[in-house]
């Protein structure tokens, strides 16, 4: 088991310098959210063996709280960058709408 577990170590410790790493070089804010959240889930995997091989149950509600903080981060970048792209953008600074098909079916006819 002591194998095993410090092979799980080795692994989670390179996983958490990885994402350490994409979230310092980025380069876009997604690509540093996606590596907070594997960090997370590294951070959870992490206290999770410990508590297999301590045999200690005590570790249960930081596990609970770090899955918490890890899922609510996830949503506020998400609906951030959904609330970004909602926002106009140069293509429709001079006055397109943006609910109007830009490519018309050549088979329909304007009439008027």
């Amino acid at each position: 088991m002591t194998g095993v577990a410090v092979v799980c170590a080795v692994m989670l410790v390179t996983t958490g310098v990885l994402c350490l790493v994409r979230i310092v070089r980025g380069p876009s804010m997604l690509d540093r959210t996606v590596a907070a959240d594997v960090f997370v889930a590294a951070c959870l995997s992490a206290v999770g063996l410990e508590a297999a091989v301590t045999g200690e149950t005590d570790t249960a509600p930081v596990l609970l709280a770090l899955a918490l903080v890890g899922f609510l981060g996830s949503v506020s970048i998400a609906r951030y960058a959904a609330h970004d792209a909602e926002t106009p953008g140069p293509h429709l600074a001079d006055g397109a709408d943006p609910d109007r098909d830009h490519d018309p079916d050549p088979r329909q006819e304007e009439t008027r």
